[in-house]
């Protein structure tokens, strides 16, 4: 018999804001804890914001989301985009941020979205693959300052939000900065 107590699961609370001090909190100070500085890219601020705090009520992980219009080929679609994913070093063990994920896609749910679309590095599509999402090969578009379009430098991933979802062919054509 395992005499340990049951784990208890990371008390998710939603954020008003998230800011640069919030982020501080997470990482520490610097100037480019997510490591998208390089891409010269403005990102679309989040408008929902969940976050996980310590039992010393420092945050310790977050998570954002906002409505992403788009086109795939001639397919007009409205995702949720989740971005800002972070969790504070010491706490990496995966348990955070598969509790924000899953709180991220309760919500997207509830705003009515069947997709999920985010952006990361090439060597966190294996990790995010692990938690539902799928891999986009095409190329995919996005908006920039002074009616500029990119071709997003980062890969772009997709998770369905309920059975039976699945991501239309064709281009992908982000009508906003990306998330």
């Amino acid at each position: 018999m395992d005499d340990r107590p049951a784990a208890v699961p990371p008390e998710i609370v939603r954020l008003p804001r998230y800011t640069r001090a919030d982020q501080d909190e997470i990482f520490g100070p610097g100037d480019d804890p997510y490591s998208v500085g390089d891409l010269g890219l403005t990102f679309r601020p989040k408008e929902i914001h969940f976050g996980i705090r310590a039992a010393d009520h420092r945050l310790v992980a977050h998570i954002g989301l906002v409505p992403v219009p788009l086109s795939v080929g001639d397919t007009e679609l409205a995702a949720v985009g989740l971005g800002g994913l972070a969790v504070a070093p010491g706490r990496r063990d995966g348990t955070l941020a598969r509790a924000l994920l899953d709180a991220a896609f309760d919500h997207a749910r509830e705003l009515g979205s069947a997709h999920a679309l985010a952006f990361c590095r090439p060597r966190l599509v294996p990790y995010y693959e692990r938690r539902g999402f799928h891999e986009l090969t095409t190329e995919v578009t996005v908006e920039q300052p002074g009616a500029r379009l990119v071709v997003m430098p980062l890969r772009t991933i997709w998770a369905p939000l309920h059975p039976g979802t699945t991501w239309p062919p064709g281009a992908v054509r982000l009508h906003s900065l990306p998330i």
